[in-house]
């Protein structure tokens, strides 16, 4: 077993944050793993959505590993800060989506990644935080940024400044999470979920994908002109073409991905 797990059914690969002893947290390697697993698969184009999820029913990741970050020194930290960044980033760049099943805590750097991805879905049992400031530092993998952006600075202060953590139902109602199941629906859930996804054309949500992306980091007009390219690109491709001509014949839609 490693220490993430990668299984792919359909058009839907799963990734399995694989350390329930320390609740899924992330040290070096856990990082280099998801980082090179990401990048396998932000390759294939057989895959149309990502699952990511932890081990286990207690935790999604319970942040960073303290044992490893507590000897840094400050350029050993800063360096850390980067790798955690470029695991973030990297979920936001691969071409298909990324589902968070939260099944359990997602604090710190858990929460980090979870914020990275596109969509997040939780247990009732989930517990999203960044308590980075009870352990005498600030969030280094983009919590002062994504959480600003996905929930609004106020509740983003609030949450940074006091290290609480947030349950399920708070973080639905803030958009911190997009739906909450019991514990034996999330999956099955996230799946169904999933699976809509990778039936639509790859090559269009990935198009969407950087549409929606670049609409954090740039004006209205930039971003409406960003729509308008990719908008005319989207007639260069069969998969414009075999949708439209399905919706005029009633049938369901063939697409190829290019």
């Amino acid at each position: 077993m490693g220490i993430v797990e990668v299984a792919v059914e359909g058009r839907v690969a799963t990734m399995t944050l694989n350390r329930p002893d320390v609740l899924n947290a992330f040290n070096t390697e856990v990082l280099q793993a998801l980082l090179g697993e990401l990048h396998t698969v932000g390759h294939r184009d057989d895959v149309g959505a990502v699952i990511l999820t932890g081990s286990g029913e207690k935790a999604f990741a319970a942040g960073a590993d303290i044992r490893e970050m507590k000897e840094k020194t400050p350029t050993e930290a800063r360096a850390f800060a980067e790798l955690g960044q470029m695991v973030t980033s990297a979920l936001e760049r691969i071409p298909q989506p990324v589902i968070a099943a939260v099944n359990g805590f997602a604090l710190g750097g858990g929460c980090e990644i979870a914020l990275a991805c596109d969509i997040r879905i939780c247990s009732e049992t989930a517990r999203f935080g960044q308590p980075e400031i009870n352990l005498g530092i600030i969030p280094g993998w983009g919590g002062s940024q994504r959480l600003v952006r996905l929930c609004g600075l106020g509740f983003a202060r609030e949450l940074i400044y006091t290290g609480r953590m947030v349950g399920a139902q708070e973080a639905l109602e803030w958009g911190l999470a997009n739906a909450v199941y019991p514990q034996a629906e999330l999956m099955p859930k996230v799946r169904e979920m999933a699976e809509v996804i990778a039936s639509k054309s790859g090559i269009m949500i990935h198009y969407a994908k950087t549409c929606m992306n670049r609409a954090l980091d740039q004006d209205l007009a930039g971003g409406l002109r960003l729509e308008a390219d990719m908008f005319g690109l989207a007639f260069s491709t069969e998969d414009q073409t075999e949708g439209m001509e399905a919706f005029l014949a009633k049938r369901p839609a063939l697409f190829k991905h290019r």
